[in-house]
C-alpha cells in the first residue's frame, strides 16, 4: 500500500508570497514523511486553486524535494497548446530526475473552460485528441498529426522525458465508465467519491484490467482521496477541520455562486456531512486509523491519497497533523494492506 497527497492549493489567509512558501515547506515534509507522490489540482479564476499553472509550482517542488514524486491531477488539456505542454512535461521530468507523474482531463469546471473562450461542449473531444497528441510527442522525435482541432506536420521534438516511454499517466475516475476507460489504457487512478461508489469503480477497473492485461501484471495505483486532519484529540482535530472545511467549501462553490449552476460532483456543506458520507475524517490517530482502515477495506483501493492542507489550516496545524499521521496512522495501515 502506498500513500499520496492531493492538494487544491486553495486560498488561505496568508498573502500569496507567504502562502506559496508555507506550502513548499509542507511539501518538504511530505518528502521526508515517505509519501509516494504529491498531486496538484488545476483551477482558474477561483480561490479553489492558487496553482492555475501547475508546471510553474511543480518546478519549485522539484527543487525542494529529493524522493517525492509529483504531478498534476490533472492538466486541463483543452486549455493548453499540446506542443507547449509536451515541452513543459519534458522539462519537469528532466529537472526532477524522473519523478514526474502526469494526469490529464477535460477540466472539472465548464465555467473555467468558457473563461478561455472555449466551448465546454467540445472539451471532451479536445481532451481525447490532445492526449493522443501528447503521448506521440513524448515518444517520437517528430510529430505528425491531423485531427479535428490540431494538425502538425514534421514538428521536431527537441526535448524528451527522462522516463521512458513517458512519465506514469493518471486519471481521476468518477464513474464505472471512466474506470473502464482508464483500465484499458493502464492509467493510475484516483477516486474522491464515497466508498460504495468507489468500490464499484474499483471492481470494474480490476475486471477490465485482468481481461485486457492479464492476471500476472500488477494493478496500477488505484487511489482513494480523503480529507484528513489528525490532532492529539478528536475535539482538537474536529475544531481545526470544521473551521478549515467551511472556508474550502466556499472556495469550491465560488464560481457557481457568481455564475449560477452547480458542480457535477457536489460536496457536503459542512464537516459533519463530509464525515457522514465518508469523504473525510478529523480525529485522534486512533480515530483516523479506524476510519481509513475501514475505507480502504471497503473500496479495495491500494493507494491512499490524503488532503492534509485546505481552507485556513495553518502550516503549524498541517505539520502537526502530518507528524501524527506518519508516526501513528501510516504504519498501521501499511502493515494491514
Amino acid at each position: 500500500m502506498k500513500f499520496g497527497v492531493f492538494d487544491h492549493l486553495d486560498r488561505g489567509d496568508l498573502p500569496l508570497k507567504d502562502y506559496y512558501e508555507a506550502r513548499l515547506k509542507l511539501v518538504e515534509a511530505y518528502d521526508q514523511g515517505g509519501f509516494h507522490a504529491y498531486h496538484v489540482a488545476e483551477h482558474h479564476s477561483t480561490p479553489l486553486g492558487m496553482a492555475p499553472s501547475p508546471s510553474v509550482f511543480l518546478a519549485a517542488v522539484a527543487q525542494r524535494t529529493q524522493r517525492l514524486r509529483f504531478g498534476p491531477l490533472v492538466y486541463a488539456l483543452p486549455l493548453y497548446h499540446p506542443i507547449r505542454l509536451i515541452e513543459e512535461i519534458c522539462m519537469l521530468d528532466q529537472m526532477s530526475n524522473g519523478r514526474l507523474e502526469i494526469g490529464f482531463g477535460r477540466g472539472a469546471s465548464s465555467t473555467e473552460i468558457a473563461f478561455y473562450g472555449l466551448d465546454p461542449a467540445k472539451a471532451q473531444q479536445i481532451y481525447a485528441e490532445g492526449l493522443e497528441l501528447i503521448i506521440q510527442g513524448l515518444t517520437k522525435r517528430t510529430l505528425n498529426f491531423r485531427g479535428d482541432f490540431f494538425s502538425f506536420e514534421n514538428i521536431p521534438m527537441e526535448l524528451e522525458p527522462l522516463q521512458k516511454p513517458h512519465p506514469p499517466l493518471w486519471y481521476g475516475i468518477d464513474s464505472v465508465d471512466s474506470a473502464e476507460r482508464a483500465a484499458h489504457r493502464a492509467l493510475h487512478v484516483v477516486s474522491l467519491d464515497p466508498a460504495a461508489e468507489t468500490r464499484s469503480f474499483v471492481d470494474r477497473y480490476s475486471q477490465v484490467w485482468r481481461a485486457t492485461h492479464g492476471e500476472k501484471k500488477s494493478l496500477p495505483n488505484i487511489g482513494l482521496g480523503r480529507f484528513i486532519v489528525v490532532a492529539n484529540t478528536d475535539e482538537e482535530a474536529t475544531r481545526i477541520a470544521r473551521r478549515a472545511y467551511a472556508k474550502w467549501h466556499r472556495s469550491f462553490y465560488h464560481l457557481y455562486v457568481l455564475r449560477a449552476g452547480a458542480p457535477a460532483h457536489q460536496r457536503p456543506p459542512d464537516l459533519d456531512g463530509l464525515i457522514r458520507v465518508g469523504q473525510g475524517i478529523a480525529g485522534s490517530p486512533a480515530t483516523v486509523t479506524a476510519f481509513l482502515e475501514a475505507q480502504m477495506e471497503e473500496t479495495k483501493a491500494n493507494y491512499l491519497v490524503g488532503q492534509f492542507a485546505f481552507g485556513d489550516i495553518s502550516l503549524a496545524e498541517s505539520l502537526q497533523s502530518l507528524e501524527l499521521f506518519t508516526a501513528y496512522v501510516m504504519p498501521v495501515l501499511a502493515s494491514k494492506h
